[in-house]
């Protein structure tokens, strides 16, 4: 396994820590594949019940890292699009994955972030963090993880939060529902294992069918989201090409005010 994912088992609890800390646990390649193929694994250990998804260090995931974005504003359409093709597969599989998955949300946590948030089944922050929904910014949108940030946090508060890129807080993360709690950092420990204890209760069975009825129920289903994660692909392969994303990364990247803030 990669060494961008740390995987401990605790018990039935499989423990899956975000192991790039010097980047603020940013996304890149190995990232991706690691964390995707921690989970396949998961899936597939009958031994395990629970999943705990955290991040090492000061921050959750600060999103996407700069190495890996600089190469894709270089790489062409079809190569973006394969790229956004592995993150969606990665997020699909977090979101349908058939054991209960708990976000232990330890601090910063932009983009990709706040997505890996959106698709566990609970979500404990600590009270300090941060989160951002920023890709307008650059020129871009949250494609690939809109359904399930949409999913979390509703319509109204998606619209918002898509075209400002502001940064919120982890009370406004709870009522907005991307979290379902936040406590103060000493407690976030405490407040994952009272989660854990109450799943213990559950049937494994039982547990699997409850949270796909719940997915079904809310009109979410696999083939539906492929189908959505080959369009919103393709959207972010498009910005990302096109004139102002290319523009808005660079300037991103250079740390300098792309051309819409500087002539405002």
């Amino acid at each position: 396994m990669s060494d961008a994912i740390r995987q401990e088992c605790c018990g039935s609890t499989a423990w899956l820590t975000l192991n790039r800390p010097e980047v603020h646990n940013a996304f890149d390649d190995a990232l991706i594949a690691g964390l995707t193929a921690a989970l396949e694994q998961v899936e597939a250990d009958p031994a395990i019940r629970t999943v705990v998804l955290t991040g090492h260090g000061r921050s959750f995931s600060a999103g996407a890292d700069l190495h890996w974005m600089r190469g894709m504003a270089a790489a062409s359409e079809a190569e973006n699009r394969a790229d956004s093709l592995r993150l969606a597969r990665l997020m699909r599989t977090l979101q349908f994955l058939g054991k209960p998955t708990i976000a232990r949300v330890n601090g910063a946590t932009y983009g990709g972030g706040v997505g890996l948030v959106a698709c566990c089944d609970i979500a404990i922050g600590a009270d300090e963090a941060k989160f951002a929904l920023s890709e307008v910014k650059l020129g871009l949108v949250p494609a690939v993880i809109s359904p399930y940030v949409v999913a979390a946090i509703g319509l109204r508060q998606a619209r918002r939060l898509f075209v400002t890129g502001e940064v919120f807080d982890a009370a406004s993360a709870v009522r907005m529902g991307l979290l379902h709690a936040s406590v103060p950092a000493s407690e976030l420990d405490q407040a994952i294992e009272q989660q854990l204890q109450l799943l213990a209760r559950a049937g494994p069975l039982a547990q699997r069918e409850a949270k796909q009825l719940a997915l079904r129920s809310g009109g979410a289903e696999p083939a539906q989201a492929e189908r959505i994660d080959i369009d919103n692909a393709a959207l972010i392969a498009r910005l990302r090409v096109s004139e102002e994303g290319q523009h808005g990364l660079g300037a991103f990247l250079d740390k300098r005010a792309p051309a819409w803030v500087a002539h405002s």
